[in-house]
């Protein structure tokens, strides 16, 4: 097996019907642009309950219906937040962590280190992050699962991964390696992943191959590398 073949997200994504909540992050073909793409799914009512809303230069998930939340604190958040040159993307209010950490002039890693998966027994769902960094003309990037050692949620291991931005290429992560109860983690390194050239297509690919009982939202930032100009598009289930 050629450890170096990218697959499409849809390729990615297509046979497995509860992925949980997902981050992508790379460069376009053509080199001319950073992509980032978040997506979240969800079995339950409460999980189902949402929508994203774009303020500003961030997302902000809300309830779709106010009267059916039965628990905010893991669904309503930040997945996405800008600071300076730097967007940072997450399945948690990490975000709000990470934020807080790189404009205080500390690291990506740092502001991870204060932070554990989430605290929902007996799935234990991993926190993932990614901030891209962007330069003149190119950019980095970083990405981090924290996740429990155990089935016991006895400790908290967590991997951070830093890539160069390389054309046509990027990174996946994602919560849940598959639908269980309970869910089982995501498992090694982030996979790697084709990013076309076309927003459009890319935002396509991977909505139409995540499962649509279980989809529910996904954003899709795509960034011009020379003149910052910065292109989004956004799908809720719920409208």
């Amino acid at each position: 097996m050629n450890i170096y073949v990218s697959k499409t997200m849809g390729e990615t994504v297509c046979n497995n019907s509860y992925a949980g909540r997902g981050i992508a992050v790379g460069r376009t073909a053509d080199g001319t642009k950073a992509a980032i793409a978040y997506f979240i799914m969800g079995r339950s009512e409460n999980s189902r309950n949402r929508v994203f809303k774009e303020e500003g230069s961030d997302v902000v998930i809300y309830p779709f219906d106010e009267s059916k939340v039965e628990d905010p604190s893991l669904i309503i958040y930040s997945p996405v937040r800008v600071f300076e040159n730097k967007v940072i993307v997450t399945n948690g209010d990490q975000t709000d962590t990470i934020y807080d950490y790189v404009s205080a002039g500390k690291s990506f890693k740092e502001a991870l280190e204060t932070r554990e998966f989430e605290p929902d027994a007996p799935n234990f769902t991993p926190r993932i992050s990614a901030m891209l960094t962007l330069g003149e003309d190119d950019f980095s990037y970083e990405m981090s699962i924290l996740k429990s050692v155990d089935e016991k949620g006895t400790g908290c291991a967590r991997y951070t991964y830093s890539y160069p931005a390389m054309s046509g290429l990027g990174h996946f992560i994602h919560t849940y390696e598959h639908d269980g109860n309970p869910l089982p983690t995501f498992q090694g390194e982030p996979r790697r992943i084709a990013v076309p050239d076309s927003q459009d297509e890319f935002l396509k690919d991977i909505w139409e191959n995540l499962n649509e009982e279980n989809k529910i939202s996904i954003y899709v930032r795509y960034i011009d590398l020379k003149t910052k100009e910065t292109v989004s598009r956004l799908i809720n289930k719920n409208r």
